[in-house]
């Protein structure tokens, strides 16, 4: 049972972030269908984060009063509505609300469904949420090849009526599989949020490894085919196959992290990749050609989702089962109404005429300087709830 489980959770993660990444891929058909610019369909983009990161906190406190495998069945039935809402959509306030509402679907799932891969599998951690993470990154990878194929054909809301369809499909297989009641605890609920708000110092610690790489990427990864169109002068195919490289990355980076974070020492390890995060950013900046820019982009693709399973492992390991998934939702939506802020930030820049390559050129030195800070903490023994040499001190 908990094998197929964790299959289904794997199908549904797939759906939930095709639902955020499908957009990119949309930018510049978004941009002609409504007659608006970078700046506003860079606000679509980020609504779908900050949507990802509202309800992560109350959805903290929820699940300490209803089990997470019903929090994750009612996150699939809102996928499918807020799917549904977006492919009808006329106006850009509708396709606001749309992109929101995915988002919310999204931020839902995450924030109980990894808590609960964790509680299903608590000697492998690290490497069941990599393998979860993997299936979430295939989406990403296949978003852009299964856009363009769509729009060659289709109108851009048949990708939105596709994934209502078998959004609606995988949940009823969900409901189907968990029904039994077999999940034992670890289909619980936390039973103290407040509980969980003492471990501040460990969620504090998490907001400050994540979010301002997460802000980075998502500024880049939300205007990457307009980026290397502009600044690379690729074709728009040439740039979607580049978007598709810096997800395809990811996909053995979840899996591989995911075991490496179980083994390493989790805050050296994070800051290896932070720095390998900012540096390849310079050196896209830097880089001409399809070759060189395919390397650097793979790179990129490689080391920031390896730098999510490592964040996931660090935290689900410092925090104690009974406030795991509360914390969790804290620290996490937290995190993300900052990060989801990074395309906003990049469409606003470049529609003021700032370059692409300076606005990434400039992040990521930003970038630098605070893994520079943290790590002075870090060795002075001051990052908050961390102790060199110890995973935590929680």
């Amino acid at each position: 049972m908990t094998r197929r489980l964790f299959g289904t959770l794997c199908g549904l993660v797939f759906l939930v972030n095709f639902g955020r990444v499908a957009f990119p891929p949309l930018v510049e058909t978004l941009q002609t269908q409504f007659g608006v610019g970078p700046a506003t369909i860079g606000i679509v983009t980020s609504l779908i984060w900050i949507g990802t990161a509202i309800p992560r906190i109350p959805v903290g406190y929820i699940l300490t009063r209803v089990p997470r495998h019903r929090v994750v069945l009612a996150a699939g039935a809102l996928l499918v509505l807020a799917s549904v809402f977006t492919a009808s959509a006329t106006t850009i306030p509708m396709l606001q609300v749309g992109a929101f509402a995915i988002g919310v679907s999204s931020g839902a799932y995450f924030v109980s469904a990894v808590p609960l891969v964790g509680e299903l599998f608590p000697e492998r951690v690290g490497r069941m949420v990599g393998i979860h993470g993997a299936a979430s990154q295939l989406a990403a990878v296949l978003a852009a090849p299964i856009v363009v194929l769509i729009l060659a054909s289709y109108s851009w809301r048949v990708t939105f009526w596709a994934l209502a369809v078998a959004a609606a499909a995988i949940t009823v297989a969900l409901y189907l599989v968990s029904r039994d009641g077999s999940m034992g605890d670890a289909s619980g609920s936390n039973t103290d949020f407040l509980a969980a708000l003492s471990h501040w110092k460990i969620i504090l610690t998490g907001i400050l490894l994540i979010a301002p790489a997460g802000f980075v990427w998502q500024g880049l990864f939300n205007f990457l085919v307009s980026y290397m169109t502009q600044a690379k002068d690729f074709s728009p195919a040439t740039a979607g196959t580049m978007l598709t490289i810096i997800f395809a990355a990811g996909v053995p980076a979840f899996s591989l992290s995911g075991q490496l974070a179980d083994r390493l020492p989790h805050i050296p390890y994070i800051f290896g990749l932070l720095v390998a995060f900012a540096g390849s950013l310079i050196l896209l900046t830097m880089a001409q050609g399809f070759l060189a820019v395919a390397v650097v982009i793979a790179i990129i693709g490689y080391v920031i989702h390896s730098l999510f399973p490592a964040l996931d492992t660090f935290m689900l390991s410092s925090l104690p089962s009974d406030a795991r998934a509360s914390a969790y939702a804290v620290f996490s939506g937290l995190a993300l109404l900052l990060e989801a802020n990074g395309s906003g930030a990049v469409g606003f820049l470049t529609e003021a005429s700032v370059g692409f390559e300076f606005v990434f050129r400039t992040l990521a030195l930003g970038l630098v300087v605070i893994v520079g800070v943290l790590a002075v903490l870090y060795v002075g023994n001051r990052l908050p709830g961390v102790t060199r040499g110890e995973t935590t001190s929680a």
